[in-house]
């Protein structure tokens, strides 16, 4: 499974847009048609609002890959 750490810039950044900036969706439609479709999940629950909102803490998981959402001062080291 790929897993990959976000920095979010902000209070919150929508799940369509997140998709499309961590390179799992190539658009922002195919983001769009991704949530519609019933393929991602937020926190492991079925998320099917493209615009929701996505904050530090949490955690979206499409096509084997899981993005986990951190605040800036919450990043790893490296």
């Amino acid at each position: 499974m790929q897993l990959i750490d976000f920095e979010l810039r902000g209070d919150f950044i929508t799940l369509d847009n997140l998709l499309k900036a961590t390179g799992l969706a190539m658009s922002g439609g195919a983001a769009k048609m991704m949530v519609a479709e019933g393929l991602v999940q937020v926190d492991g629950q079925d998320e099917l609002r493209k615009t929701a909102k996505i904050r530090a803490g949490q955690v979206v998981s499409v096509h084997g890959a899981r993005v986990r959402v951190l605040a800036l001062s919450q990043s790893a080291p490296g």
